[in-house]
């Protein structure tokens, strides 16, 4: 007989010194000493975003000035199923404090999975929190126009870019394999220049995914592969994605991110559908996994798609001014 999943709102507190707040369960609740996100359970006829704000209340004191929808994730203990409202809480009143004996810690994003005892369910969101919030997607085209891409992304990893897509289908189709290879890797080294990280799509030769940062898969090559190739095991894997079901793909595949749109029009791809801020809302609601929003995307509008529950914004043209 299966459980009744409990709903619980998730309050992820960033620092502006890129620290994230953990707290340790106090003796005589379950998984006592082991550390944690705050939060808690929503009480009937609660919205999620009004439960945070109690929780973190009554277990730190604190008043939540803002607080946006991140990633809502499911995950199954041995004696019950949580389904855990991730939301990302960027301004509040008060230093917190503990007011239900557990201990609390401020620790790194980027060491807080080398933690020990992490409860289970907080992995995820201590791996999301290492994916950029904005994702710039290549536009060199051709080996003539390489240096003034090179110029833009190098404004763009000035402005703090520090996700970087390798996607050209002009280049690709021209049969230049060696140049853009050359190119590839000319752009690999500007991005570890500035410790930004390199996406490779998929539509490119597969002897580069050793060298990439990671491996950008259009939805119809992860349909054919299936799974998480034993190569990208410790890469990063995002997906693209335009529906419910491509949604739900990229979160079996065990993608680490997915990119949802178009979201609005596009000059990459006149004329096409776009399924606008309501409905990409209602999909990344069940995605499960850190969405993008794309299409139409500039980096003005990174606070209005996080409002909408992205984790940010990927884009061609527009992230960089």
């Amino acid at each position: 007989m299966r459980s009744e999943i409990v709903d619980v709102a998730v309050g992820v507190l960033v620092r502006s010194d890129g620290c994230v707040l953990l707290g340790n369960r106090p003796e005589g609740k379950p998984w006592a000493g082991w550390w944690e996100l705050p939060g808690g359970k929503l009480e009937p006829g609660e919205s999620v975003l009004a439960a945070l704000a109690r929780e973190l209340h009554e277990e730190l004191g604190i008043e939540v000035q803002k607080a946006t929808p991140w990633v809502t994730y499911v995950h199954q203990y041995p004696t019950n199923t949580v389904r855990l409202h991730f939301c990302r809480v960027s301004s509040w009143l008060s230093e917190p404090q503990s007011k239900e004996q557990q201990a609390l810690k401020w620790i790194d994003v980027q060491n807080a999975l080398e933690l020990s005892d992490l409860l289970p369910a907080t992995y995820p969101p201590l791996r999301w929190l290492q994916i950029p919030t904005r994702y710039l997607i290549s536009s060199a085209h051709d080996p003539a126009r390489l240096p003034t891409f090179l110029d833009k992304l190098q404004r763009g990893l000035h402005q703090g870019i520090r996700l970087v897509q390798w996607r050209e289908p002009n280049w690709q189709a021209s049969g230049d394999p060696v140049a853009l290879e050359q190119a590839f890797i000319a752009t690999l080294k500007l991005c570890h220049t500035h410790r930004a990280k390199l996406m490779l799509n998929s539509m490119h030769d597969t002897k580069l995914w050793s060298l990439a940062d990671g491996v950008h898969l259009r939805s119809a090559d992860a349909r054919k592969l299936k799974q998480r190739p034993a190569d990208l095991a410790h890469k990063w894997v995002g997906i693209s994605t335009h529906d419910a079901d491509e949604l739900v793909m990229a979160r079996e595949f065990g993608a680490d991110f997915a990119v949802l749109g178009p979201v609005m029009p596009t000059a990459s791809h006149p004329g096409s559908a776009t399924l606008g801020w309501d409905t990409f809302e209602r999909l990344n609601q069940s995605a499960g996994l850190p969405v993008f929003a794309i299409g139409g995307q500039t980096s003005g509008l990174l606070e209005q798609a996080q409002s909408r529950g992205a984790h940010g914004v990927a884009g061609i043209g527009k992230l960089v001014d």
